[in-house]
């Protein structure tokens, strides 16, 4: 047969199961875009390439499988690198095709040049400079083969205009590179020591992570728990993996989790650190982590190992598999003193949650939505207040329900992940919760979600503020704010209505309930913007460089106030 480089790219995509790309042409992709032109894969033209790259990433996040972002040379890479670096940081499959000048020109500053590949080096798993059409044959199920086995992670596909449209004749397609890798053998001996570890310890603490989402480990550490009663503590990418209802569930851990969360890892004797990196927002100073306990690290990267915080004993493998081996090692422990301890840590320090008297406030708002939402919604977040008011009180039981960026902390995520994850799950419902400085971000993107029709709430929490900055202004640099109010407060539902979207506004000071639970009930695109004062802040809280003991709490004196 004899293609030109364009079509072996998408024929390529047909044949890996890609139903759905979004993008933005330019001179540099079109020939991409004429090929796609006769493909049956549906386009969804964003408005901003980064809105494109967290579309990709909404629908992978949601399904575990890689997603594919398209831009053009020049300032259409230059703005799809930021999701590039949030999927890289989250372990995020997509696979990003870009367009590049003729390769005759690289090199030559022509125009809407820049070096692809050189950008790209840090921020992803691997890159691919296309050099002729013929490799891409290889090259587009190796990129699939690369996001989306091992620890998963964005892979870039550079490819000149003149390859693009350069023909080659060939015999046969290459589907993929081999089987999904089950990753390095799991140790057996290695396996059993673990488990010797876990049956003789007296306090022991599984600290799950992304990882446990990832590999499909949330049953199997479910039962491991429940075998041994080993308590389970998460990180903001694990939320989800465990029942957050469940008597072992410890809740949250780090900067923003409850006290009695961050005080169960000192106490812990043995930490088991299971698909997780030991990110300096869940541990707090390093030195200070888990003092008294013996560290067990299991994860997929063996980079991560000892990188941090120095471990006992660890172990390179897929979290699930390893898990899978590990339970018929672990004898069944009732461990009802450390359990009973556990609670009473509870009961002694409780999360500080409001009064019911004030249903705007974040925390009883959250709890609204989750209560009136579907038991399966998928919810996007932004990133700030919201965020962590998000995880700290929404209830995620099913993984791959929250969708949040954690690891680069990108503001502008929520919207545009959240149309990926209608499109890639379109019986389910929804919800994208943003802040009035994140929402402002991507806000072109709710002209892509008004022409899509898609099942998805967008809830701001409007307090004119980029609301974490304000929060540390006023705690660590004596209330000097500067740069973080905006002066003009936007009327978001008045700017949904007018891209065509169904939208509410709830400033009347009536009760929000009823609107919610109507709102939430119909389907399509909707919009609700919710007042939130701007003094409020997000307790507890660990201060920066301090350990996760030192926490600030609600009812501590204000260093200043606005």
């Amino acid at each position: 047969m004899k293609l030109n480089g364009a079509e072996i790219i998408i024929q390529s995509l047909e044949r890996q199961g890609i139903k759905i790309v979004s993008g933005i042409p330019g001179g540099s992709n079109l020939p991409l875009y004429n090929a796609l032109h006769k493909s049956t894969i549906r386009h969804i033209l964003a408005r901003h390439e980064q809105g494109a790259g967290f579309i990709a990433q909404g629908m992978a996040r949601s399904t575990g499988k890689a997603a594919v972002c398209l831009a053009t040379s020049g300032p259409g890479v230059m703005n799809l690198l930021t999701a590039i670096a949030d999927a890289k940081l989250d372990s995020v499959p997509i696979v990003a095709i870009t367009g590049q000048v003729p390769s005759y020109m690289i090199g030559t500053d022509a125009f809407q040049e820049v070096d692809t590949y050189g950008m790209t080096l840090n921020i992803t798993k691997h890159n691919f400079l296309v050099k002729s059409a013929s490799e891409l044959i290889n090259i587009i199920p190796r990129a699939f083969h690369i996001a989306e086995t091992g620890r998963k992670g964005p892979v870039v596909v550079d490819v000149p205009k003149d390859i693009q449209l350069e023909e080659v004749s060939f015999s046969r397609w290459r589907d993929s590179i081999s089987a999904p890798s089950a990753g390095e053998p799991i140790d057996s001996d290695a396996i059993e020591q673990i488990a010797r570890m876990i049956n003789r310890s007296k306090r022991p603490l599984i600290y799950g992570g992304g990882g446990i989402i990832n590999s499909g480990a949330a049953g199997v550490l479910y039962a491991l728990a429940q075998k041994n009663s080993i308590p389970v503590a998460l990180t903001l990418m694990g939320l989800g993996a465990f029942p957050p209802h469940d008597p072992l569930y410890t809740g949250m851990i780090g900067m923003h989790g409850a006290h009695y969360t961050n005080y169960t890892l000192d106490e812990t004797d043995l930490l088991l650190a299971f698909g997780v990196r030991f990110d300096d927002r869940a541990i707090g100073k390093v030195r200070e982590f888990c003092p008294k306990a013996s560290i067990i690290h299991i994860d997929i990267d063996n980079s991560e190992i000892d990188k941090i915080k120095k471990t006992n004993f660890s172990m390179v493998a897929d979290i699930k598999d390893a898990l899978e081996s590990m339970i018929p090692f672990i004898e069944e422990n009732r461990r009802t003193g450390w359990i009973a301890h556990i609670h009473a840590l509870k009961r002694k320090h409780p999360f500080p949650l409001p009064g019911s008297g004030d249903p705007l406030n974040p925390l009883n708002f959250i709890g609204h939505i989750s209560a009136m939402a579907d038991s399966d919604a998928i919810v996007t977040t932004d990133v700030g207040q919201h965020q962590m008011w998000v995880a700290q009180a929404y209830p995620f039981c099913h993984p791959r329900t929250l969708l949040t960026s954690g690891g680069l902390g990108t503001m502008g995520f929520g919207l545009p992940a959240a149309i990926g994850a209608a499109l890639a799950n379109p019986d389910r419902q929804v919800v994208c919760i943003s802040g009035d400085g994140s929402f402002q971000m991507n806000i072109q993107e709710l002209a892509t979600l008004a022409e899509l029709d898609l099942n998805v709430t967008v809830i701001i929490m409007n307090n004119q503020r980029l609301g974490l900055v304000r929060q540390q202004q006023e705690l660590f640099f004596k209330g000097n704010y500067i740069a973080s109010r905006f002066e003009r407060r936007l009327d978001f539902a008045a700017i949904g209505r007018e891209f065509g979207i169904r939208s509410v506004n709830l400033r009347g000071g009536e009760d929000p309930r009823p609107v919610m639970r109507e709102t939430l009930a119909k389907s399509g695109p909707c919009i609700i913007d919710v007042p939130i004062h701007a003094g409020e802040n997000v307790f507890p809280m660990v201060p920066p460089g301090a350990a996760n003991r030192e926490m600030i709490s609600r009812d501590a004196p204000l260093l200043c106030t606005e």
